[in-house]
């Protein structure tokens, strides 16, 4: 569900468009986000905490926690914190039931689903491996919503209610629309409201979930923002290493999506003109190299069960196999040479590798790093350094697309509010 957009009305010709005046539903609309996220921001917090954070008077900061609580956005315990001036105040925190998001990632050997609560906390997981490789789009879209309608109804069980779902999906993701997923087999394929319509339909005389989409790679590198281990860091390029090769590259805590949402197609970079034919068409692809099938077909190991197969790469790294570390080295190269360019061009503060490529970062980045040291023209690439990094554990698209749903929540938690579930444990 979308915030209403900012209408500007016309001004006189030759000046700029006025903006309407916000009247006091827009202005309290406004303050009950600053105050929902204030209050997740902190973890626990007195109102006098919060009135201290947003700048709000106590009196106001009172009216608009009161609304949240009834809401069942925030939670009030009966615990005391005297941190501020003045009496000790009971503690707020955000609730761990009512409002949710769900988040289904559709690749191409597996689904994943998650549920996250209003926290960012993962509340439900559930993975299922599935080829859905040449399969009738319509098909893998049914076997993802019951897969997801089973973590609704686990979701639900734990007093959850999710108030919309997000699709991670992979390739060119526009208007909900996937243009083109060569690793699928996909092509103008209109995702949301089969998704939408299958999922209905499992859970008949329930409230249809609103549905939207967007590329996968762009979800899990904002999953990083949201949840990994960057600190204070807004600007970097995310790669995720799938059966293709994702990228996204997120600019003062913004996806830079292009002109027509399609930026961070890294994997389709022709790294050798005459290098292998690509499912996209094209040759010397970089995920020809670098991709899951490319590496473990280089390590000689069979590419089946490609969880599985990812372990056994990584194991007979550690163990020192030849063929492993020379499929490694050469894919670490290949992303090296791809990322030297994109570096030099964003100049972002880190890369960091997600996906398949962040167990096997120890064995990439040597390579990948002596290839941007080399060809990164600001110099401030140098090997070993720590702005090449493996992505955390939490970055991941399906949490990712949870959390979208969870954002818009915060942004305008009016328009998500569930009537009087307020939980005053």
């Amino acid at each position: 569900m979308e915030p209403p957009a900012r209408v500007t009305l016309a001004g006189p010709v030759g000046r700029t468009p006025l903006e309407p005046k916000a009247d006091r539903d827009t202005v309290r609309r406004h303050n009950l986000s600053l105050v929902l996220r204030a209050v997740r921001e902190a973890g626990e917090v007195t109102r006098a905490g919060v009135s201290a954070r947003v700048g709000l008077t106590r009196a106001a900061i009172s009216s608009l926690v009161e609304q949240l609580l009834e809401s069942g956005f925030l939670s009030e315990s009966g615990k005391t914190f005297s941190g501020q001036a003045g009496r000790p105040g009971t503690v707020l925190k955000v609730a761990r039931t009512g409002v949710a998001g769900i988040g289904v990632e559709i690749n191409v050997d597996y689904v994943s689903v998650c549920v996250v609560d209003l926290a960012g906390t993962d509340r439900v997981r559930l993975v299922e491996h599935l080829d859905n490789r040449g399969a009738p789009p319509a098909r893998v879209l049914a076997r993802a919503a019951g897969i997801a309608a089973r973590a609704l109804t686990s979701a639900v069980e734990q007093q959850l209610q999710p108030v919309g779902a997000a699709l991670a999906l992979p390739g060119l993701v526009a208007a909900g629309t996937v243009r083109q997923a060569p690793n699928l087999g996909w092509s103008q394929v209109a995702a949301e409201l089969p998704f939408a319509d299958a999922l209905a339909a499992l859970r008949p005389g329930l409230p249809a979930l609103p549905v939207r989409s967007e590329n996968e790679a762009n979800l899990a590198a904002l999953a990083e923002l949201w949840f990994g281990g960057l600190g204070a860091m807004r600007t970097f390029l995310y790669l995720t290493g799938e059966i293709g090769v994702g990228g996204a590259l997120v600019l003062n805590g913004e996806l830079l999506r292009g002109a027509h949402g399609f930026a961070g197609e890294i994997g389709h970079v022709v790294v050798a003109p005459d290098g292998p034919e690509c499912r996209c068409g094209s040759r010397g692809c970089l995920e020809q190299y670098a991709g899951q099938s490319a590496l473990l077909r280089a390590a000689g190991i069979d590419e089946t069960n490609g969880a599985v197969a990812v372990a056994e790469l990584e194991r007979r790294a550690r163990a020192g196999e030849a063929a492993a570390l020379t499929a490694l080295e050469r894919a670490g190269s290949m992303l090296g040479r791809v990322l030297s360019g994109a570096v030099n061009l964003f100049d972002p503060d880190a890369v960091v590798l997600g996906g398949i490529y962040r167990p096997l970062v120890p064995w990439l980045a040597p390579p990948a790093g002596a290839e941007l040291g080399g060809r990164v023209v600001s110099g401030l690439w140098p090997e070993g350094g720590d702005r090449l990094r493996a992505s955390s554990p939490a970055a991941d698209a399906a949490r990712g697309a949870a959390a979208l749903v969870v954002q818009d929540v915060l942004t305008d938690p009016v328009a998500y509010a569930i009537t009087s579930v307020a939980g005053r444990a």
